[in-house]
């Protein structure tokens, strides 16, 4: 792998890590839709596909055809990828620096805000009121958790309700910061420095890479 490839390649992937550290060492909850965070990890493997797949299986006939534009609908076509698995995928929140007994603590008060009839079953919650049916799965270790939809039958205004019921109850709680997320920012940065002195060592294989990469 050239020099410009493997920037194309783990830059991205090293500033979400980095991104993703300096979240979890906020020391605040954070709530996200399950939409924003598949957006944001699928623009970080962006370019690991288009080293990766896209290289390796170019339509020759309409990179004749198409010249350096071939990218650009090569492009377009992983987006698109990535927009239709949004849409099929079911309501999702996604929450970082929160225990399991505060989330679910909070969960339980917002919830009996939206619907008084609210019901847990083990980890599932059912709002019949709000036309919402979740289960919660939390991952210790990392201090996030997330609230996936169960079923068909949900009502995107109800979630839209619960998130932001959850961001103002969550807003009070405070927790401890934990150094996976100086790991994270430690392996973003590790990336980034072998990056950089490698364009250091040989700048003009950035220009041959990029020029090889346009002209398929």
């Amino acid at each position: 792998m050239d020099t410009f490839s493997a920037c194309l390649a783990f830059g991205p992937i090293a500033i979400y890590l980095i991104a993703l550290g300096a979240i979890n060492l906020s020391g605040r909850p954070l709530v996200v839709t399950g939409t924003r965070e598949t957006i944001s990890l699928g623009l970080a493997l962006l370019g690991l596909a288009i080293v990766g797949p896209m290289q390796l299986f170019m339509p020759q006939q309409a990179a004749s055809w198409f010249g350096q534009l071939v990218w650009l609908l090569l492009v377009s076509f992983y987006l698109l990828c990535l927009v239709l698995a949004i849409l099929l995928s079911r309501p999702r929140l996604v929450i970082y620096n929160v225990s399991h007994d505060d989330l679910r603590a909070a969960l339980d008060d917002v919830a009996r805000l939206l619907d008084a009839d609210a019901a847990w079953a083990g980890k599932a919650l059912s709002m019949p009121l709000a036309h919402v049916h979740l289960q919660l799965d939390s991952f210790s270790p990392f201090s996030n958790a997330s609230l996936v939809a169960t079923g068909d039958e949900q009502s995107f205004s109800g979630w839209r309700r619960l998130e932001a019921g959850l961001r103002e109850r969550l807003a009070e709680t405070h927790s401890t910061i934990r150094p996976h997320g100086l790991w994270l920012v430690a392996w973003g940065l590790g990336i980034l420095a072998a990056l950089a002195f490698w364009v250091a060592e040989d700048p003009g294989t950035i220009v041959g890479g990029l020029d090889r990469l346009l002209n398929p």
